[in-house]
């Protein structure tokens, strides 16, 4: 089962006032990179998110989008300062004492001074929020996995189509080979006999030229090559895990042997199915880059 490194998914989840949105979204990418968005509130489970990640997906920029809203009443406390409190009390004692003026301060402007009374914000159960979190997180991930492995098996099938072509140019050079030294023979004899008129053609010579020239545009080692790296590719394909590296080598090694038949070739029609082995090889590695 292979998975593309394109996905998305999406989870929302309202419980005990609470209500959480999670999007994740993936593009192809030389390695896993995650960017999470979130309120500056839960950055302390940054790393758990990442880590849960990691068990979804291996390859891919990968985009966390969290929404978090918490309409609980008990959202923040009142703090009282009594240390401060009594501070500010001595000063103004002393300031009353000192230019022998009446003390006036009341609780109600005492309390209005900075930092006697504050708020915060209520304490949280992390553990509990992080349960809540991962709830959505884990729903949204495998949403995100079963959009990626759908995908991956379409690329799949088209792998597989592209790959049967492939095969089908590789036969068509192996078997239009042979006739080509048929045809460089024929060739040669009608020259030969051309210039030498009815002189007794020398067989050997012409066999060796023979030899010579099949020695020059000779493939099949180029060949059998390629239909290895043809038949290690469908293997690939119905392995399970992270695959788009090691599928991206097999057709980097499937564009040399290409590369190498094109520039041996000496015939039009082998000429042809070499060209049209690299713009399917192309197309491969093109879609390859969408695999995991």
């Amino acid at each position: 089962m292979i998975k593309s490194m394109t996905g998305f998914g999406r989870s929302e989840i309202l419980k005990n006032n609470r209500k959480i949105v999670i999007e994740v979204k993936s593009v192809n990418h030389r390695y896993l990179e995650a960017g999470i968005k979130m309120p500056k509130k839960l950055n302390s489970f940054e790393s758990r998110i990442r880590e849960t990640l990691k068990k979804y997906a291996n390859r891919g920029k990968v985009d966390i989008f969290i929404n978090y809203e918490d309409n609980n009443e008990t959202q923040v406390n009142l703090k009282y300062n009594d240390k401060l409190a009594k501070e500010y009390m001595d000063i103004f004692a002393k300031m009353a004492d000192e230019f022998k003026i009446e003390n006036d301060i009341n609780v109600s402007a005492l309390s209005r001074y900075p930092e006697v009374i504050s708020m915060e914000d209520a304490e949280v159960d992390e553990e509990e929020l992080w349960a809540f979190i991962e709830e959505a997180l884990k729903e949204s991930l495998e949403k995100f996995v079963e959009t990626r492995v759908l995908e991956g098996e379409h690329l799949k099938n088209d792998l597989l189509l592209k790959l049967d072509h492939m095969e089908e140019l590789v036969d068509f050079i192996e078997e239009r080979s042979p006739e080509i030294m048929k045809e460089y023979r024929n060739k040669l004899e009608d020259k030969v006999k051309e210039i030498l008129g009815d002189t007794t053609i020398d067989e050997s010579r012409i066999a060796t030229e023979v030899v010579i020239y099949a020695d020059k545009i000779c493939v099949d080692e180029e060949t059998v090559r390629l239909r290895s790296h043809i038949n290690h590719a469908r293997k690939c394909l119905s392995e399970d895990g992270g695959i788009g590296r090691k599928m991206d080598f097999i057709a980097q090694e499937m564009n040399r042997e290409s590369n190498t038949i094109l520039s041996k070739a000496n015939d039009i029609e082998i000429s042809n199915a070499a060209i049209d082995l690299k713009t399917e090889i192309e197309k491969v590695r093109e879609q390859i880059q969408n695999i995991e």
